[in-house]
């Protein structure tokens, strides 16, 4: 699989592009701004978009998409649990960066916990992890080894929880039953800052101490 990653928008999102080599046909996870960047490298590699894909809803992971789905007419799928996040888009890209991104986009098909997203010869395994939002999911790329874990789990940290719609309980069961079930070996790329493994964040990230978790619910 093709994985190239781009940080993008004005919270800088972490975007991924995903390919396969086969056959030319990709993904776009979290087009969260900066959309003619994501177009020129999808022509420098080659790629064709067959679906765009958020892993939530939040404002800072949207900001690209309506773009994206114009320019290159790929559906756009979402969980059905963040539409109503979705409907708060315009609101809060307003309240937190005095800018308004218009009308959020249509979403064109829902995720199910447990589907696989094809494109060519690679596929990504939804696994719902709400939590940092309602509909927040986790794509599994069995093959290659790797999570794209969007705002649920991050190296050393974890997503806030404390945004509408979020549950911290929620968050931590979602990492330890989904997350934290996959092997340690197995790459973990956020929807912030660096990539990690889920052994380095099983071992060392203290919000998933017994301890630490307890105190932070409390």
């Amino acid at each position: 699989m093709i994985v190239e990653r781009l940080v993008v928008g004005p919270l800088q999102v972490n975007c991924y592009i995903l390919g396969c080599r086969a056959t030319g046909e990709a993904i776009v996870v979290d087009p969260g701004g900066h959309v003619g960047d994501i177009l020129a490298t999808l022509e420098r590699l080659d790629l064709q978009v067959v679906k765009i894909v958020n892993t939530h809803a939040h404002f800072d992971h949207m900001l690209g998409v309506r773009e994206l789905q114009e320019a290159t007419r790929a559906p756009f799928l979402l969980h059905p649990a963040d539409v109503p996040v979705l409907g708060r888009t315009q609101q809060h890209a307003q309240a937190w960066l005095g800018i308004d991104p218009g009308t959020p986009p249509a979403v064109d098909e829902f995720l199910e916990a447990g589907q696989l997203i094809s494109f060519g010869e690679e596929a990504l395994e939804v696994r719902l992890t709400p939590g940092h939002s309602p509909g927040s999911v986790s794509l599994v790329d069995h093959k290659g080894r790797r999570v794209f874990t969007g705002d649920t789990l991050f190296a050393g940290s974890v997503g806030r929880s404390d945004l509408p719609g979020g549950d911290a309980r929620a968050l931590l069961q979602s990492i330890q039953t989904q997350l934290l079930s996959l092997p340690d070996d197995y790459e973990v790329l956020p929807g912030h800052g660096p990539a990690t493994t889920i052994g380095e964040e099983r071992l060392h990230n203290p919000f998933l101490q017994a301890g630490a978790a307890f105190q932070w619910l409390s």
